[in-house]
């Protein structure tokens, strides 16, 4: 089996089957992509809030491929193995104006950095998330000619921002043209279930993914088996502080549990509301808690709260214990029967 390398020369930020493939490749092969975070550049480790506001929508969520797969058929399922990834140091998540879960309530930019380590992503000092890295952005070509924008998600993949996609997870997505014409990008360090401000930690990557075909799968839509080996999350150690919220609406009920959320990070962790809201993004998940108890449903989000570091107090220093017959306990014998 042969190991490709791909660079982050000619990505394109749109699906098209038009596309030429640069590379073929056979089932089994195993292909190194070169990707760069959301913004393409637009931000670095010294950008400022201000630079999140200027962001050229019309250049983000770019893609390295297409690899051509030898032997993929409409029909057949491009089977896509997650083997590894590799940060460059940083990412950065962000209140984009009038994007995310609370577009109306967040009106001015705020950009937040992180420092990426082996195996945390510093929020801040005694904030640390773990670094669970998958692709945001992962498919096929299209079946129709005509070129989509990348940032929904369609039946042929595309902007699926999906956190259990990550180290040891086999994706199968549908294949609609021959050679199936994979690409990824869109890196995240890590990301809560829901991307609630719309960005996970958005970073630079180096990915390794290991491809074979399933004939004749019939898929409509991805499906996907996380790592047997793996739990789904690494936070999952001290348990969660969760909000909930009820009601018709499960878009609303969503939105709610964010707010309840933000209350509370604000209030108890020293946080800005903007810096609450990214925290969201990176680390918090929503769940539907039920949806059969019309004509109300319930919307949970969940914090785990091993992210937050606890630091151990230092313990006070001991008093030397004063020796029978010393000086000290001799004087002290003399007080006690001076004052009887």
């Amino acid at each position: 089996m042969t190991t490709h390398h791909l660079d982050t020369s000619g990505m394109h930020n749109f699906w098209d089957n038009s596309v030429p493939p640069r590379i073929h490749i056979r089932p089994g092969d195993t292909v190194v992509f070169e990707t760069v975070e959301a913004s393409v550049n637009q931000i670095t480790p010294q950008s400022t809030h201000a630079d999140i506001g200027r962001l050229d929508f019309g250049r983000v969520n770019a893609v390295t491929g297409p690899v051509f797969v030898e032997g993929a058929q409409p029909g057949d399922a491009l089977l896509v193995e997650v083997v590894s990834f590799k940060h460059k140091g940083w990412g950065w998540n962000a209140v984009i104006p009038h994007f995310g879960l609370l577009a109306d309530e967040f009106p001015d930019p705020y950009l937040h950095i992180y420092k990426l380590g082996p195996r945390y992503c510093e929020f801040r000092e005694n904030i640390l998330i773990p670094f669970e890295p998958f692709c945001g952005e992962m498919g096929v070509a299209p079946r129709l000619p005509g070129r989509l924008d990348a940032i929904p998600p369609r039946e042929n993949g595309g902007n699926l921002d999906t956190r259990h996609l990550g180290q040891g997870a086999k994706v199968m997505f549908p294949v609609f043209v021959p050679g199936a014409l994979f690409s990824c990008g869109d890196c995240h360090s890590a990301q809560g279930d829901g991307e609630i401000n719309g960005t996970g930690i958005e970073s630079n990557m180096t990915v390794t993914l290991r491809f074979d075909v399933v004939k004749d799968a019939h898929l409509a839509e991805m499906r996907f088996l996380t790592s047997p080996h793996r739990r789904l999350t690494q936070a999952d150690r001290r348990g969660y502080y969760v909000t909930t919220a009820q009601g018709p609406d499960l878009f609303k009920n969503a939105q709610q549990a964010v707010r309840y959320m933000l209350d509370h990070l604000t209030t108890e962790y020293h946080m800005t509301r903007e810096q609450a809201y990214c925290l969201c993004g990176a680390a918090v998940d929503l769940k539907i808690s039920q949806i059969v108890d019309a004509p109300n449903y319930m919307v949970s989000a969940y914090l785990p709260l091993s992210i937050f570091i606890r630091r151990r107090s230092k313990p006070a220093p001991k008093r030397p214990t004063a020796r029978a017959g010393s000086k000290s306990t001799v004087k002290a014998k003399a007080r006690k029967t001076a004052r009887r």
